[in-house]
């Protein structure tokens, strides 16, 4: 994520299989570099075997004329010659260690790093035009690494640019697009295989046409002499062997393939470099007003991401044209990497779950793709739309919901709500129903286009045209836009200095309501005989009662339930939804939407918002987080009655709604993935330290373990189960900061609300304030490694709502990248709102 350098080419090699000539072939390159006059790194990350057979002594002892030029190194050893994680295993035993301590990918990944790092460094001190690395790895592209993972998953995070030694023996051909395949699933970049001439098998002459297809240069070279039983005629042919790869003409297929490899790197930065320029002539970004950024330092270009990070390319920001840089880039240096680490704080507009690109999802997609492709869903079935429907049914939809209705996006399925919710309500209601329809044929009304919804401001459910109908008139609305229905203002829960308050809005009074600590306020049950949900029983009911007075109809509720998100990270006051929603039925006999599409399937910590607010919908809708974040895919869930609202002997009364991808097959089997990977990580206590912290009972734990602000506390023994990945010591000190009117942590979710006079979308309060978050922190220790893949010093990718500061993880974002994030926010926002070093912790 941080290896990509002006004057340092840097190549990870991998092998088809195991003894396919791979060290033979990486120091074949190394020769050649070095006779071409490049200073050459060599990394061999992890050796087994004895030291006289290491790899990177192998490479040092047949460097040629020019070993001055080349530096060898190992980072891990091991003596016994199986695979590296099998060998620590081995080793330890030995030694009489009985739970021996490996490490972690992270960890692994990190030292490989730091070492590259500390190489480019070199580079720029010796001034040097140019200088080449070979990173080896060991086997096969799946042979593990020391934690036992695959070192394709392992060493993904850095995604080097790779170089595959193809195996030339019998089943090679098969072995070798194998391999090939597998990096292309995880997102590695091949600029070049290499194999071994066999003249019986002639693997090249097959694998030379099939990877030139795919854009792939192979180069087939002599295969090496047999091994010579004495060392010193071993030496000299061996020696003889990379003489005639490298010769001293410099001429050859080997400074061929080395030549290659530079002006794949040179493509590399032209292709990166160019891109913002590019963007800005050709790209029309959602939620911009691009007339406030023309300027290519503008543009943040995603080379790739993982986890819970991408990797951004800044080389536009480092120009030597500074001011045309922020403020807060960091300076430019050719021993900088042009690819930084840049955590992902708005978790890719709430979408993602399990982080980037993570491989299990990518290979169900792949799998599905693979078996179906797209396939026609009317009138049909397949298996990931069957069993991800009887999932989504077991799971949010438990006990409530019959059906599910498979679509594209959450506006999308949001549209099918409505529709289902309207003609389920003219079911329900059939007077109403005969009136309309009256209206209709006399003229003399509006009929069913006088139908309305009722919701609360703030609200956002998507922006096609219908979602946005079904929201009060604001800034996400267009020149079309007919709102339909009635809002009401939403009282609100924060923390403010320290203590949790429901925040009423002037139509009940305005003014301040102390609910107790966080946990009480979102006891609902506990809540219900409060004088409070009298008042909002009394608000509703003259509110909906005064709307029937005047003609107005309203044919559905619909709601966020616990948060409007794009409204400002509104947490609403449960008890206020509740009573809502039993005020509708009551009053309306009103079908009932539950939007979760931001706030489903685990965002705020539980698997549907429904169990706080203890009540159930009609409808609901969820997307985002379905997938992990992958691909698009919604669901809508309904009942029984709202499914045979649609039943009938005529087409013309069915659900006429769908779209050309309808229950796509691979957007389907990622949700079966995704859900399945989040059934374990509940299971398995994933979240157990983070309920610690807020004082959650656990299988491991108790509420009276746990020593954390009054105001943050959550516990079943006193109020709900509130909870959250964000540390409650960070939500309390934010909360005050002076200039903060209010912070609110749930789930994944953090949400800070700045002091404004223009409070609203169209304030640039928060963007301006947190500007320095998004580049690394230029006071960094570069001797101290980072939470971020591979240690480099990162930045944060933010999003705003105007005054309001919003920060989102995945559900499996590792505690030290949590508070490492935290750390960064809270040093950017005390230095913006005091200008001290206190310190929260």
């Amino acid at each position: 994520m941080s290896t990509l350098y002006r004057h340092l080419r840097v190549h990870q090699v991998f092998g088809a299989n195991t003894d396919v000539g791979k060290t033979l072939l990486t120091a074949a390159l190394v020769r050649a570099s070095a006779a071409l006059g490049n200073s050459v790194y060599y990394l061999k990350p992890v050796s087994t075997g004895p030291i006289q057979d290491a790899d990177d002594e192998h490479v040092k002892r047949f460097a040629g004329q020019h070993k001055n030029l080349v530096d060898a190194a190992c980072l891990f050893r091991y003596d016994d010659p199986v695979s590296p994680h099998l060998a620590a295993t081995m080793q330890a035993t030995r030694r009489g260690i009985e739970s021996a301590s490996y490490p972690t990918d992270p960890a692994f990944v990190s030292s490989v790093a730091s070492h590259i790092r500390s190489r480019a460094t070199q580079v720029h001190s010796l001034d040097s035009n140019a200088a080449h690395m070979y990173v080896e790895t060991a086997g096969g592209v799946h042979s593990p690494v020391l934690s036992g993972s695959s070192q394709l998953d392992a060493y993904r995070p850095l995604r080097l640019p790779t170089v595959l030694v193809a195996d030339a023996r019998l089943g090679g051909i098969s072995a070798t697009i194998a391999a090939y395949e597998s990096l292309l699933v995880r997102g590695y970049e091949l600029d070049q295989v290499l194999i071994f001439k066999d003249d019986y098998y002639r693997n090249y002459e097959y694998l030379q046409p099939y990877f030139a297809e795919r854009g792939v240069r192979l180069d087939a070279l002599p295969a090496p002499p047999e091994r010579h039983s004495d060392d010193a005629e071993n030496f000299r042919i061996t020696d003889a062997f990379y003489a005639s790869l490298a010769p001293e003409n410099r001429e050859g297929a080997m400074f061929d393939v080395v030549k290659h490899l530079d002006v794949c790197h040179e493509k590399r930065l032209d292709e990166l470099a160019s891109m913002p320029r590019r963007t800005l002539e050709s790209v029309w970004w959602p939620f911009v007003q691009h007339r406030l950024y023309g300027k290519e330092t503008d543009v943040n270009v995603i080379d790739s991401a993982w986890g819970d990070y991408f990797s951004v390319y800044n080389g536009h920001r480092f120009s030597s044209s500074s001011s045309a840089s922020p403020a807060s880039a960091p300076a430019p240096s050719t021993s900088h990497s042009l690819l930084n680490p840049q955590f992902d704080g708005s978790a890719s507009w709430w979408t993602q779950a399990l982080g980037h690109a993570h491989p299990s999802l990518a290979l169900a997609a792949a799998r599905a793709a693979g078996r179906y492709g797209h396939v026609m869903f009317p009138l049909a079935t397949h298996a990931p739309a069957l069993k991800l429907s009887e999932r989504l049914l077991q799971g949010p939809g438990r006990d409530w919901a019959a059906r599910v209705f498979l679509s594209d996006d959450g506006s999308t399925g949001m549209e099918v709500a409505i529709k289902m919710a309207i003609r389920t309500y003219l079911a329900r209601n059939p007077d109403i129903k005969a009136a309309v329809e009256e209206e209709e044929k006399s003229g003399s009304g509006k009929g069913k286009k006088g139908l309305g919804v009722l919701g609360l401001e703030g609200s956002y459910h998507g922006d096609t045209i219908g979602a946005m109908d079904a929201c009060a008139p604001g800034v996400y609305t267009c020149e079309w836009h007919d709102a339909r229905g009635f809002w009401l203002e939403p009282p609100t829960v924060a923390i403010r200095h320290g203590r949790t308050v429901v925040s009423l809005p002037p139509s009940l009074g305005g003014g301040i309501h102390d609910p107790g600590p966080l946990a009480r306020a979102y006891d609902v049950r506990g809540r219900l005989n409060s004088d409070l949900a009298k008042a909002y029983e009394k608000h509703i009911t003259q509110a909906l009662e005064g709307l029937k007075e005047k003609g107005e109809r309203l044919a559905a509720l619909v709601l966020e339930p616990i948060v409007l998100g794009a409204g400002g990270m509104l947490f609403v006051d449960p008890l206020f939804q509740h009573v809502l929603v039993a005020t509708a039925r009551r009053l309306l006999n009103l079908p009932v939407v539950f939007d979760e599409v931001f706030t489903g399937l685990y965002r705020l910590g539980l698997s549907s918002p429904s169990s706080l607010l203890q009540t159930t919908p009609d409808i609901s809708v969820h997307a985002k987080i379905l997938t992990g974040g992958l691909v698009p895919l919604a669901a809508t869930l309904a009942t029984k009655e709202v499914f045979e609202a649609f039943w009938g002997e005529k087409k013309e009364d069915a659900l006429l709604h769908g779209h050309s991808y309808s229950a796509h097959a691979v957007g389907c089997e990622v949700a079966l993935e995704t859900l399945g990977i989040l059934d374990k990580m509940e299971k398995n206590g994933a979240w157990d330290e983070a309920k610690t912290a807020w004082g959650v009972p656990t299988a491991a734990t108790s509420a009276e373990s746990a020593s954390t602000p009054a105001s943050t506390v959550a516990s079943n023994s006193d109020g709900a189960p509130i909870w959250s990945l964000w540390s409650p010591s960070l939500v309390d000190a934010l909360s005050k900061l002076p200039g903060v009117c209010e912070t609110m942590a749930m789930g994944t979710v953090l949400a800070i609300t700045l002091e404004d006079t223009q409070a609203g979308y169209a304030s640039h309060t928060a963007a301006a304030l947190l500007s320095p978050l998004t580049f690394p922190d230029p006071h960094a220790d570069v001797g101290e490694l980072s939470a971020a893949p591979g240690g480099a010093p990162f930045g944060v990718h933010h999003r705003t709502l105007g005054n309001v500061a919003y920060f989102m993880t995945s559900l499996n974002t590792p505690p030290e990248s949590v508070r490492a994030v935290e750390d960064r926010l809270w040093e950017v926002l005390n230095a913006g709102l005091r200008g001290s070093a206190f310190k929260w912790t």
